[in-house]
């Protein structure tokens, strides 16, 4: 680890950041007035409630997610197929040389932060200065529980280094169990000292005690259930802490917050509003990115519907099979569902599968009319093309020009959280499924009963590892109203199903080939599946990279060559081959090779 003595360069960068977030709309005239680079330095700063705020500002520009990297995290998931795949799921030929993310920089910021904190604490009120050191705890969490995920065991430090701190530096990596109780220490302050102050939570942008709840519930249920599944690493015993710490934020937010789920009684769009509308929905999202025209913009509508600038990303046929019908029974228990056509398997369906994918019935604005758009291959490569995110004028493909602000963590992640915990615990209930699952079915206008069995066609999927129907409608439901919102990959680590990244991504069922598919019913072709001539938006051509699961017809089975493999050792990254040269008494994780 190098350590730089940048204390000017780092506080300028964060006001830099946090000015533009708290100032916004202001004039780049009256923004570069503000703290002139002559007039500042490290000792100054930090001494008031506004230098607080503005240097929390800037973790949140810097941390926080947006775009294409929140909205297509899950890219690599089970659930996606994209035109290529991760170099790291290729194959097994990824090294401790291949992997980066041993970056300890915005930590330093952070403890930086928290050591400098006392400046100001005899120039604010207790409240105010409890909730900054909340908030940078917070953060120091938030770096925590990604570095933990990734790597397994790393080393903790709670004050900035200095370039003297010969024995911190070099010391080996602390235990996953040790960090993860100081990451539960620093959430459970952020908890209950953050502020639920109006100013703070209104927007929906800044870290409040609801945020840090939320993301409490969301890292507790991860490590609970990783340490469930992962029986290996021999933290049976702390299991139930962590779910249960992971039910105690939910339920507080629960009965404390202000949140619930956005009803406005369409249940054909309630659900995609709150991924496409310009303004966040602060009734339902805890926190979220705010875009604006001519200040901050994004071009995820953009790579979605574009083929050459995207990456095809398109939804499964064994993800699109866990929507539920209406009325709540399974779609996987209606006959001949195996060979129901495109058209067909969107009728009667959970109206957020319609929200999600473009349907039969989907229109959008071509250039400025609007009419019926169908799947078109080389945006789509299994016919379930994503539309959650996507603004429906084609006026922003090839620019950087989309206001939709972004959720990262809303309520009904919070009821889902919550019931998880509960299935794990063997605490799942009809009243907690009533608190829980069923309002989040009947947004979409489906059927809220509890299931009388399991389902075996979910259970298949699953690898057979429960039979436990609570457990598994959580999962359902867990996949569908979470669908591409940074999830999914972090499901399939923490319930030990890496087996289903190797799975053959389907598409749409085919029945024969060179017949022409008319998919939204508009007249016009829009799919032939052939042996013979050239690929085109309309034309699939079997070879290299499609081919039908029986031959001649079948599911559409694209990227079949990429030679996806999953080994158990890719549950953590390696520790990169740089860190151990520095130094090698980190020790490298099981099956990368020894330090």
């Amino acid at each position: 680890m190098r350590i730089y003595n940048i204390y000017k360069m780092r506080i300028l960068a964060l006001i830099l950041f946090g000015t533009i977030l708290a100032l916004g709309f202001s004039s780049c005239q009256d923004f570069l007035t503000v703290y002139p680079e002559n007039q500042m330095s490290s000792e100054e700063f930090l001494q008031t409630e506004k230098d607080m705020e503005i240097y929390c500002n800037g973790f949140i520009q810097r941390i926080l997610s947006g775009g294409l990297s929140l909205c297509y995290a899950d890219a690599n998931s089970d659930n996606v197929a994209t035109r290529t795949s991760t170099s790291f799921l290729i194959g097994d030929t990824w090294r401790p040389e291949d992997q980066g993310g041993w970056s300890w920089t915005t930590l330093r910021d952070i403890n930086w932060y928290l050591d400098n904190l006392p400046r100001a604490k005899s120039n604010v009120s207790e409240v105010t200065y409890k909730h900054y050191e909340g908030v940078g705890r917070f953060w120091r969490a938030y770096f925590y529980y990604d570095m933990v995920k990734t790597f397994g065991d790393v080393p903790w430090y709670d004050h900035e280094l200095q370039s003297t701190d010969h024995e911190a530096l070099y010391k080996p990596r602390d235990s996953r169990e040790f960090v993860m109780d100081k990451v539960l220490e620093d959430l459970n302050f952020a908890a209950q000292y953050c502020s639920s102050d109006i100013k703070v939570v209104a927007s929906s942008t800044k870290i409040s005690r609801w945020v840090a709840l939320a993301f409490k519930a969301r890292v507790c249920l991860f490590e609970g259930t990783y340490r469930k599944y992962h029986v290996e690493l021999g933290l049976q015993s702390s299991v139930n802490k962590f779910l249960n710490e992971a039910a105690t934020a939910c339920e507080t937010l629960m009965q404390e917050s202000p949140y619930g789920l956005v009803t406005n009684g369409d249940v054909k769009t309630q659900y995609r509003s709150l991924f496409t509308s310009d303004d966040l929905n602060t009734k339902e999202v805890i926190l979220g990115v705010a875009y604006k025209t001519g200040v901050r913009m994004h071009n995820v509508t953009w790579y979605t519907l574009s083929a050459s600038a995207g990456s095809s990303w398109s939804m499964t046929k064994q993800f699109v099979n866990q929507y539920l019908m209406l009325d709540g029974s399974r779609f996987t228990d209606k006959a001949g569902y195996e060979t129901m056509s495109y058209t067909e398997e969107f009728k009667n369906r959970d109206n957020r599968m319609a929200q999600t994918l473009l349907s039969p019935d989907y229109e959008r604005k071509v250039n400025g009319t609007v009419r019926p758009v169908a799947p078109e291959w080389g945006i789509t490569n299994t016919g379930y093309e994503i539309i959650k995110w996507v603004i429906d004028d084609d006026v922003h493909i090839g620019m950087t020009t989309s206001v939709n602000s972004l959720p990262i963590f809303r309520f009904g992640e919070v009821l889902l959280n919550y019931a998880e915990a509960k299935a794990e615990l063997g605490e799942m209930s009809e009243a907690i499924w009533n608190k829980t699952i069923k309002p989040l079915r009947e947004r979409a206008g489906v059927s809220g009963a509890v299931p009388a069995t399991y389902d075996s066609y979910l259970a298949a999927y699953y690898l057979n590892q429960t039979s436990d129907k609570w457990i598994l409608e959580v999962r359902r439901e867990r996949a569908v109203e979470m669908a591409s919102e940074q999830v999914r990959n972090d499901d399939i680590m923490r319930w030990k199903m890496g087996e289903l990244l190797e799975l053959p991504w389907y598409g749409i069922y085919i029945g024969e080939l060179d017949k022409g598919y008319d998919l939204n019913g508009d007249g016009t072709v829009d799919l032939t599946v052939s042996t013979t001539g050239s690929a085109s938006t309309s034309r699939v051509v079997l070879g290299s990279a499609f081919r039908l699961s029986e031959g001649d017809h079948g599911y559409i089975d694209y990227g079949y060559n990429i030679n996806r493999m999953w080994t158990d050792r890719k549950y953590l990254r390696p520790i990169p081959a740089t860190a151990l040269q520095m130094n090698p008494d980190l020790g490298q994780n099981p099956g990368w090779g020894e330090k």
